[in-house]
């Protein structure tokens, strides 16, 4: 998009990275072909998460352990450079760290393959500043309803 003073005004360079990222991801997923496995998905999660900086690394393993626990018929995968989680093939749920787009918190986020449908309009992200045990134990509850 070009504003009036003929500067391009497009993505940022953040989401350029991120679009580069997910290039790259696609790359690797059809390089593996149909010899790719759930551990293979779960491995690049949990290399990708120990690239982050604390409080997001943190952050990370935990609703990586949540998700595991709660929904272990979810596939781990990276989703433009964020973990993220899928079932037959289509996204569920993700992790964004704060750092990824300099925001001041990381985000839950579910796409519309997540069975989160309640009435004509329901939450899709959740803001996460701190993992309190309420804030597990509703997130345990959301992958669930989710994965379900």
């Amino acid at each position: 998009m070009t504003d009036t003073k003929g500067t391009f005004d497009g993505f940022s360079d953040d989401e350029r990275a991120a679009m580069k990222e997910h290039a790259q991801e696609l790359k690797k997923a059809a390089r593996r072909g149909s010899k790719a496995t759930k551990a293979d998905g779960e491995q690049d999660v949990l290399a990708k998460i120990a690239e982050f900086a604390e409080p997001d690394r943190i952050m990370a393993e935990r609703i990586h352990a949540i998700v595991k626990e709660n929904a272990p018929e979810l596939t781990p995968r990276l989703w433009y450079g964020q973990p993220a989680y899928s079932k037959n093939g289509k996204l569920v749920c993700f992790f964004q760290p704060a750092a990824k787009f300099k925001t001041r918190y990381a985000t839950l986020g579910f796409n519309d393959a997540a069975n989160l449908d309640e009435g004509a309009m329901w939450a899709t992200a959740y803001a996460l500043t701190d993992l309190t045990p309420d804030a597990e134990a509703r997130i345990a509850s959301l992958v669930k309803q989710a994965a379900s």
